[in-house]
């Protein structure tokens, strides 16, 4: 089982830059795949980014690419997402989920485990 607990947001201005992470408990966090999805009122859960568990491989939604960086530490448990040049658009709460696929997968209904999340607001 992986329990996922999410951090760091808040409030920042358009330009401005976050840093989430998400805690994990479960001895087997090393063997899953990490991704962070978001969801803005009244649309739906879209993925952000995903990390393969060797922290080596990574994909990024086009909306975010050269802006986001998602980054793990194993040994911590731990996963970040760095978001940087952040747009009033990057406003949503931020989930972390986990998945044992071995694809990088971009889908919501493949990962297993979801944390709570935390909201990024990002003003304009």
């Amino acid at each position: 089982q992986v329990q996922l607990v999410e951090s760091g947001g808040g409030l920042v201005q358009a330009g401005g830059s976050l840093r989430l992470s998400c805690a994990a408990s479960g001895r087997t966090f090393s063997s899953y795949n990490m991704g962070w999805f978001r969801q803005a009122p009244g649309k739906e859960r879209e993925f952000v980014a995903v990390i393969r568990w060797t922290g080596v491989n990574t994909n990024y939604a086009d909306s975010v690419k050269g802006r986001f960086t998602i980054s793990r530490d194993n040994a911590k448990n731990t996963v970040s997402l760095q978001m940087n040049s952040l747009k009033s658009e990057d406003t949503a709460v931020y989930y972390c989920a986990a998945t044992p696929g071995l694809v990088l997968t971009v889908t919501p209904s493949s990962y297993k485990y979801w944390g709570q999340g935390t909201q990024v607001t990002v003003s304009s």
